[in-house]
């Protein structure tokens, strides 16, 4: 999500080193700038790690045209929310219908004033970080403040097509509060709420890189998206995660008899994602490990590093 308008990157693309040079320098001071040469490198930044938060794509362009590129990036769910704005030196009424078609969200025409594309930029960046602001609050939790099951769903998805394209592992974990019906039970609804919440942001602390994701599922339950991580990595993580709940004293200022704590049970898996995979079934195999961590006792983690979809 756009921070400042000078935390935003724009990605010119433009055949033409010179017009390159020439935005680059237009926006200089407004934002950050980056250049692909070719349809086919714009595609791989906007789907890459640090993705753009506006392209301005030029439409002549040799092998794949301006055209072809943005309708691939507005049928991709990894960079339809990424706005373009075409700048071509075709200025025929046919050829801005066919760009706003396309998915395009504005339209320069060549000899572009610099002022204009300063102007046309800031509007755009603005636009798309009130819409960030926007689908931001839609995917957190009322309760919490973490994100919810909505925003799991997203993020899972999204996190497994970029291991397919990366050849990485992932790992999910599934987190539930133990006997958390006796703890509202036995402390009221509004100290139930403060243990979710204090559940919510201990795990969301043992996130420790900004690509680990934590959420919560429903009810008392937890979920972790570990990109890039190993079985042996998410195992880790879910120790870290069950020794932190467990070493929180809650319910002790309702309680006449002294503290108590509160425990999870954990289940994860981990899997090689592939084209042919299924993130749901990582779901699946994840809840199922986290049943057999229930029937064993709770407070522990069992997880499922078969490492296959």
């Amino acid at each position: 999500m756009i921070g400042t308008l000078s935390d935003a990157t724009v990605l010119v693309v433009d055949d033409a080193p010179e017009n390159v040079r020439v935005l680059g320098t237009a926006l200089r001071g407004q934002c950050r700038v980056r250049a692909a040469t070719c349809g086919r490198d714009a595609l791989a930044i906007a789907k890459g790690e640090n993705p753009p938060d506006l392209i301005l794509l030029d439409i002549m362009m040799p092998g794949m045209d301006g055209y072809e590129v943005c309708r691939l990036l507005h049928e991709d769910p990894d960079t339809v929310e990424i706005p373009v704005i075409f700048i071509t030196a075709m200025d025929e009424v046919e050829d801005e219908t066919r760009g706003l078609d396309a998915g395009a969200v504005d339209y320069i025409a060549k000899p572009f004033s610099s002022a204009i594309v300063r102007a046309r930029v800031r509007t755009h960046l603005e636009l798309k970080r009130h819409r960030d602001e926007l689908r931001n609050l839609s995917n957190l939790d009322g309760l919490t403040g973490i994100p919810n099951r909505r925003r799991f769903d997203e993020v899972l998805g999204l996190e497994w097509r970029r291991a397919v394209r990366s050849s990485h592992s992932i790992s999910l974990l599934i987190i539930d509060i133990d006997h958390f019906k006796n703890y509202n039970d036995t402390f009221g609804h509004p100290t139930g709420d403060d243990c979710l919440r204090e559940v919510a942001a201990t795990l969301r602390g043992c996130a420790l890189r900004s690509s680990d994701f934590v959420g919560r599922y429903g009810g008392e339950e937890f979920a972790a998206i570990l990109p890039n991580t190993s079985a042996e990595g998410a195992a880790t993580m879910a120790e870290r995660m069950r020794e932190a709940v467990d070493q929180l004293l809650l319910g002790e200022e309702t309680d006449p008899t002294g503290p108590r704590g509160v425990t999870v049970s954990i289940g994860g898996a981990t899997a090689a994602a592939s084209f042919q995979g299924d993130p749901l079934k990582l779901v699946e195999r994840a809840d199922r490990q986290l049943y057999r961590a229930k029937d064993a006792g709770r407070n522990r983690v069992f997880l499922d590093d078969a490492e296959s979809a």
